[in-house]
């Protein structure tokens, strides 16, 4: 999927809408990471997933949809996202079913 090859990598969530950087980066340094068939994982503050993802032309660049289940804290939950490439950084937002929901921005871990 050539759409993809854009997203794929491991981004550093570097900034986030509802939460701060420290919390952010409570755990581990928040990251997203996009693998080439859609899945992938996410992790900021006490909140993780795995992604199940595709994208899609929107104008001229991907635009990668998906949904996650995972866990906060210890409490399972489930949400969906979008991203998108703007300027070489992964910009998009998060959902938490039937909670809170950030935008976020990230760029490429080296």
């Amino acid at each position: 999927m050539k759409q993809m090859k854009q997203l794929v990598g491991k981004w550093r969530i570097v900034e986030m809408e509802v939460w701060d950087q420290e919390y952010v980066d409570m755990e581990v340094p928040g990251y997203i990471r996009i693998d080439s068939d859609g899945t992938g994982r996410f992790q900021f503050g006490l909140v993780s997933g795995d992604i199940d993802g595709r994208a899609e032309q929107c104008g001229n660049a991907p635009r990668f949809e998906f949904s996650w289940s995972g866990q906060e804290e210890n409490d399972s939950v489930c949400g969906r996202g979008w991203a998108v490439i703007e300027n070489g950084e992964l910009k998009g937002r998060i959902y938490l079913h039937l909670a809170d929901d950030s935008a976020f921005r990230a760029i490429k871990s080296k």
